[in-house]
This record gives C-alpha cells, sequence and structure tokens, in this order.
C-alpha cells in the first residue's frame, strides 16, 4: 500500500495510518460495515461513495463552512400573507439546495445518499471511515472528519486526498462481495 498524497498537500495517509485506522476499526461499538439497517456493506460501495463525494465537490466547487450569506431567510413583514411567506421560504429553500452550489466536504458525503453511488449505510460506514482515518492520523482519540474539514488552513486538495484514503482503505479493510455462482 502506497502513501497518498498531493504536492500542495500537508496531509499524508501511509499504510501504517491505514492500519492504525484499521486497529481502531476493531474497538468500535458496531461493526464498521454494518449499517443502521442491519445490513453489511462491501468496501467497494463504501469507496464508491467516497469517490462519487470527491466527484461532486469537484463538480460543485468546495467550500469549508457553510455560512449564513445573502441567502438569509430574512424577518417576515408584518401583515404578510400565508402566499408570500410560503413563497419566501420556498425560494429559500431552492436558494440553499442548489445543484451548482458550493458544498462542504461532510455535504458532499451526505448528497451521495440518494443518487446511485450510496445509501444510508455506505454514508454512515463513510463517515465513520473518515472518522477513523482522521483519528489515526492526528493519533487523537475522539477526531471528527467534519470538524477536521473545517479546520481554517483545510484546502480541497486536503479533502480530496481524505476521500481517496478512504476509499482505498474501503477496498482493502472492507468486505468483498460475495462471490457469484
Amino acid at each position: 500500500m502506497t502513501a497518498t498524497a498531493t504536492t500542495s498537500s500537508p496531509v499524508l495517509i501511509t499504510a501504517a495510518v491505514m492500519e492504525q485506522a484499521a486497529t481502531l476499526a476493531a474497538d468500535l461499538y458496531r461493526p464498521l460495515w454494518t449499517g443502521s439497517s442491519g445490513e453489511q456493506s462491501t468496501g467497494e460501495t463504501v469507496a464508491r461513495h467516497l469517490e462519487a463525494a470527491a466527484d461532486l465537490l469537484d463538480e460543485t466547487g468546495w467550500i469549508r463552512t457553510w455560512a449564513v450569506g445573502a441567502g438569509q431567510l430574512g424577518p417576515v413583514e408584518d401583515g404578510a400573507s400565508t402566499k408570500a411567506m410560503l413563497r419566501q421560504l420556498i425560494d429559500y429553500i431552492r436558494e440553499e439546495d442548489d445543484p451548482g452550489k458550493p458544498l462542504t466536504a461532510v455535504t458532499a458525503v451526505d448528497r451521495i445518499a440518494g443518487p446511485e453511488y450510496g445509501d444510508g449505510d455506505t454514508r454512515e460506514i463513510a463517515q465513520e471511515v473518515l472518522n477513523l482515518l482522521v483519528q489515526a492520523a492526528t493519533d487523537h482519540p475522539t477526531a471528527r472528519f467534519g470538524a477536521w474539514a473545517e479546520r481554517q488552513h483545510r484546502t480541497h486538495a486536503e479533502i480530496t486526498v481524505m476521500f481517496t484514503a478512504g476509499a482505498l482503505f474501503a477496498r482493502t479493510y472492507g468486505p468483498k462481495p460475495p462471490a457469484a455462482g
């Protein structure tokens, strides 16, 4: 297994970090590869989820944190009709759900849970894989990917490295699909 890094990123996920993450996975309160549905996901399906999340960030753009901006839901005018209030709310939701709007890393992982590349279980497992990698890379037992991804100095390249490492981890340590036959 080789190290995963980019020239612009100080994040380095080595074979030792992957092995440490696998050791941490063995100590989880529930099996890593079984989601809330109670069914096991393969390493390949989790890897595809993470790769699709990275692709989504490349398409839409990455933003470190979600911030209330121009699309902030403003106060409702006194005497506004129900129709006007609903229109304001729908416009706000449309703007916030704009498919071309940059996403945070966590939002990208969440958004993939609906299309062909993932589901609720693969989303949950992918997030846990990312948590384990961050814990192993930082040597901090309670580190979480979401907080790590939002650090002020974080870059899109570092997020991509982590998603790529997560996909490699899933393919290496995750369950294989059942043999055909």
